[in-house]
């Protein structure tokens, strides 16, 4: 009996020895999705819906959508330089529920710029965040994605903006703020969810923001439209208690493009242009 005991409980010992080797871990179970590609305005809802952000551009189907009015860095239907602060993504939606510091800070921008054209696209300058992700898709943006790293391109003033994971991160004090500031990402499940901070105090932009605001995005593929594009689906969270009483939450959805291209995108060349024309002129010669 003893004998047999022994070799009872070896043979058991090695069986759940083997079911443990051959176990796989929860976190690797989910296929996380790869979002490389380039991206346009996707439908308003769910797919099967009509798709939104004006007609293609030209180039065929599935190009980027037209540029709204205006130019970078102005939001549809903002009158003069100061874009339009609203709530609900593309076609306006409810007022942003500002603090009265957030409202006097954004009414003191859009006095200041009241009549004029002087907006940060016109400028050159970039939308940073939350704005250059609610933006694209007019002009396009290129994901480029690794394990620990996604690069985002938006053909609007080629802007670039980096999503760093794990080790790949910077320290704390390394991180520089700026107008799309620092982004990092992490996975839960088939979600990336990706934290942006380091922002710097924008009142020029749709969802004006102080330095203190946090976006929290939650990129999700939401299945395909009836030509088998893939759909992306992305909600935003910023908080702010600085500007906002509550968190500004955003949804949009993107459409991928296949084989699509960014194309060049030369803002500041044209004002340099614009600058030797103006200097010619003035010194009353021909422009070289």
């Amino acid at each position: 009996m003893g004998y047999s005991h022994s070799v009872w409980k070896y043979a058991a010992a090695t069986w759940l020895g083997l079911c443990g080797a051959v176990a796989i871990p929860a976190e690797r179970a989910v296929e996380r999705p790869d979002f490389t590609g380039l991206w346009t305005n996707g439908p308003a809802g769910p797919p099967g819906a009509a798709p939104a952000g004006g007609a293609p551009r030209a180039g065929g189907p599935g190009g980027a959508a037209a540029p709204r009015a205006g130019g970078p860095g102005a939001a549809a239907g903002a009158a003069g330089g100061a874009p339009a602060a609203r709530a609900g993504g593309r076609g306006g939606g409810a007022a942003l529920p500002f603090t009265e510091y957030g409202r006097a800070r954004r009414e003191a921008y859009t006095k200041l710029t009241a009549g004029t054209d002087d907006s940060p696209g016109n400028w050159c300058v970039g939308t940073g965040m939350p704005g250059s992700m609610q933006g694209a898709g007019g002009y396009p943006m290129e994901i480029m994605q690794r394990p620990e790293q996604i690069n985002i391109t938006y053909e609007a003033h080629n802007e670039v903006r980096r999503v760093f994971f794990g080790d790949r991160n910077a320290p704390e004090a390394d991180r520089v703020p700026s107008r799309s500031g620092y982004s990092e990402g992490r996975w839960e499940g088939d979600t990336l969810v990706i934290t942006t901070n380091n922002l710097v105090e924008q009142v020029d932009q749709s969802y004006p923001h102080s330095d203190e605001a946090i976006v929290v995005e939650r990129w999700k593929m939401e299945g395909k439209d009836a030509q088998g594009r893939r759909i992306m689906l992305v909600e935003m969270t910023m908080t702010d208690p600085k500007f906002y009483t509550e968190p500004v939450k955003l949804t949009k959805r993107f459409l991928e493009v296949p084989n699509g291209r960014i194309l060049p995108y030369e803002c500041t060349a044209e004002t340099w242009h614009n600058r030797l024309e103006e200097m010619a002129k003035k010194a009353g010669v021909p422009m070289p």
